[in-house]
């Protein structure tokens, strides 16, 4: 397993050169982001720093330590969207860089219920994204109670 103290950095990796959306929350082992999509308001990544490609390349605690995240973005989510559905997703194949997905879904948005990376079914509606700032003052108080 790999120590993510020392994973290098891979300077070809889209997610080791640029934050991957505005930063929201960041610790020293991963950080989330909120990508600008206007077809998918308020979706996330969970990314995690160090340059690995498989979850089963970090420690039992370090894969406990990202889920954890991974559900706080949810439940923040949840509370603040009250979306129909969350879509969780850990793909990685073109960008072999180990992150998450994670992606309110409302029954009227473009794509539901087909994956958002499938062909669109209809218009994008009008909903407006989580402001950023209301996302990261949820996120931080979430994650400073998931950690005690």
């Amino acid at each position: 397993m790999s120590d993510h103290l020392s994973t290098p950095t891979n300077d070809t990796c889209e997610l080791c050169a640029k934050p991957g959306g505005e930063l929201l929350w960041e610790d020293a082992r991963c950080r989330i982001v909120q990508v600008d999509d206007a077809a998918f308001p308020g979706f996330c990544r969970v990314i995690w720093k160090a340059h690995v490609a498989e979850m089963t390349d970090l420690t039992p605690a370090d894969r406990a330590h990202l889920m954890q995240c991974v559900w706080t973005v949810e439940a923040t989510l949840r509370a603040l969207l009250q979306p129909t559905k969350i879509n969780l997703a850990s793909l990685g194949n073109l960008v072999p860089h180990l992150h998450w997905h994670v992606i309110p879904r409302f029954a009227d948005d473009s794509h539901f219920p087909s994956p958002i990376w499938a062909a669109a079914s209809r218009a994008v509606p009008a909903r407006a994204a989580p402001s950023s700032a209301a996302l990261r003052e949820a996120l931080q108080r979430a994650l400073a109670r998931a950690e005690t």
